[in-house]
């Protein structure tokens, strides 16, 4: 009908709903209500049993899954994380995202790229999406440290998971998953060789952490320090002919 409006499934009106919960939390939930429900049906303490229930609705609140509403321009990458914007500077792509890895998929040209940090709270939804879409041509793990990932170092010296996407124009992308001070597992949902749709979901950091995100060189970022953005939807970059060229020739 003329004028109807549609939500982002299709559906007649628009209207709020719950978030789905993603499967990968919903142990945890279920796991954190049976703890809180011992002190208050077993010993009637109700000092502990309150709070403990309320933080385990906080820890399916935390692996909530809302759906994304994501910009479709091909030139276009958007976030692959909620969070705050913490960093933007220019820097040497990690070196699992560059070197020959033996697949003959070509990793990230050397040289100075742009990098944008995202730090996730507890507070934030911690599934992460593809920025482009393409082909996943690295997952790459690297274990390590879990100090406070809004710590530049962190980017170094944490556990981290490296992505590479390298889109149907031979664009490649990569981003990194940092653990945190909290954070304790990273947990990829794909793998090399699967095919993405841009703000597709890619794989979540458990409670608190970090993502930095590599643009082709010369990129100038749409976001600014300080900006609460929002992963699939929020739109880090656009990529110009000029740069896309310079990007496939390196």
């Amino acid at each position: 009908m003329a004028g109807e409006i549609l939500d982002n499934q299709g559906r007649g009106e628009a209207s709020w709903g719950w978030p789905p919960i993603h499967p990968e939390g919903r142990k945890y939930g279920v796991i954190a209500i049976a703890i809180s429900l011992i002190p208050l049906l077993i010993f009637d303490w109700e000092i502990i049993g309150w709070p403990l229930l309320l933080l385990s609705l906080g820890v399916f609140a935390f692996f909530r899954d809302p759906e994304r509403v994501v910009p479709q321009g091909d030139n276009s990458i958007v976030a692959p994380a909620d969070g705050l914007v913490t960093l933007i500077t220019t820097v040497e792509p990690p070196v699992e995202l560059q070197v020959d890895d033996g697949s003959g998929n070509p990793g990230l040209p050397a040289g100075p790229v742009t990098r944008i940090s995202i730090f996730m709270s507890v507070f934030d939804v911690h599934i992460n999406r593809a920025p482009i879409a393409g082909t996943v041509r690295r997952v790459v793990y690297v274990p390590g440290k879990f100090v406070n990932a809004d710590l530049d170092k962190a980017s170094e010296e944490n556990e981290r998971q490296h992505i590479l996407i390298e889109g149907g124009d031979g664009l490649a992308i990569g981003f990194t998953q940092i653990a945190g001070l909290v954070a304790r597992r990273i947990v990829p949902f794909v793998k090399p060789g699967d095919m993405v749709a841009k703000g597709q979901r890619v794989g979540l950091i458990r409670f608190g952490s970090r993502v930095d995100v590599y643009l082709p060189a010369g990129t100038d970022a749409k976001v600014m320090m300080g900006q609460k953005i929002v992963a699939g939807e929020t739109v880090l970059a656009e990529i110009g002919a000029t740069q896309l060229i310079e990007g496939i020739a390196q």
